[in-house]
Parts: C-alpha cells; structure tokens; sequence
C-alpha cells in the first residue's frame, strides 16, 4: 500500500520564492551593470541580466535546499 504524501509546496511558499527571486535577481542586475565592460547601454543591459539570472537560479536552489533541510532538522528535533 502506498503511504499519502505530504504536499510541502504552498500558495504561501510560491509567492515567497518569487518575491525573493524578483529581489535578488533586482539587486544582482543593478550591482553586474557596472562591472560589464562596454559602452553599449544595450550589451550592457543583456550581459548584466544573463549573469543576474544564471545566479538567480543559484540563489533559487541554494533556498530550495535550505527548506529540505530546515524540514529534516525540525522532523529530527520531534
């Protein structure tokens, strides 16, 4: 027999992931601006948000597995 699953996925916990996302991937962006080396406002915009995104989803799995573990950690201390 197969045991239910427990869903760990929420409403909640989407608009919180996308809300930090958003955040990270806003700050990453406007600190990467000044350290591409162009002077086309254009290039400049493109390599700055390629890199913000690439560690925006760094940032993302690095939150995802924070949650697992924070989740065991409670389970262990029950």
């Amino acid at each position: 027999m197969e045991q239910p699953t427990e869903k760990f996925t929420t409403p909640l916990s989407l608009v919180v992931d996308v809300v930090l996302l958003v955040l990270f991937f806003a700050y990453l962006f406007s600190v990467l601006k000044s350290h591409v080396p162009s002077n086309n406002p254009k290039l400049i915009t493109l390599w700055a948000a390629l890199a913000a995104s690439c560690l925006t989803g760094v940032f993302w799995l690095a939150l995802q597995m924070f949650r697992v573990v924070f989740r065991a950690y409670r389970a262990a201390n029950k």
